[in-house]
């Protein structure tokens, strides 16, 4: 899978979206609202999205696919599939993740939108990352730098508690101590995956 923006006729569309919902919100953006900022017929859009939940769910993977790209492992050197690695690469997603504009509309405006991503099924995203961690245990389990166990259920597990980091830490700080609880999150993770 490609990880990245390309400069597409449909990456015009998802800018608009964008657009739209940084300015009124997910609930408050209609595909008629969207499809006058990108200066198409709705029905140019309505044929590739038939419902906003959809373009939604599509703006949202092409947006925080970049931040699973520090995860992918094809760029970095041999010997870098450590816990103490893997442990800042989810950390520095989750800062990523947070300062996003997007999501942080989203957080404060319509967060009942990522339910689904957390209460019954994973996003694309959420797959990509999972993917991205498995491969990189397999690859520390074999250089020793990582504890045995199955990859599918540590990335499982490591993705769990990034998610209440990701959604839930500005319930618990404020601007100081956000790299504090970051920081604590790498701790707690680069210890679980020691060997």
């Amino acid at each position: 899978m490609t990880i990245g923006n390309s400069s597409t006729t449909e990456d015009s569309y998802l800018d608009a979206a964008r657009e739209c919902i940084l300015a009124v919100g997910v609930k408050r953006t209609t595909l008629t609202d969207i499809a006058r900022r990108a200066g198409v017929s709705r029905m140019t859009l309505y044929r590739r999205w038939p419902t906003m939940r959809g373009l939604l769910a599509d703006l949202m993977t092409r947006e925080w696919l970049d931040n699973a790209a520090t995860m992918a492992g094809a760029d970095k050197p041999a010997g870098s599939a450590t816990a103490a690695r893997i442990a800042t690469d989810v950390v520095n997603i989750i800062a990523t993740l947070q300062k996003n504009t997007l999501f942080q509309k989203i957080i404060d405006v319509d967060p009942e939108v990522l339910l689904p991503y957390l209460l019954e099924r994973p996003g694309r995203t959420q797959e990509t990352l999972l993917a991205n961690i498995e491969v990189t245990l397999a690859e520390g389990q074999r250089e020793g730098t990582v504890r045995a166990g199955e990859t599918t259920v540590i990335a499982r597990a490591v993705l769990l508690a990034a998610h209440g980091f990701a959604i839930s830490a500005q319930t618990m700080s404020d601007v100081s101590s956000s790299e504090k609880l970051g920081a604590e999150l790498r701790s707690m993770l680069e210890r679980y995956l020691a060997p």
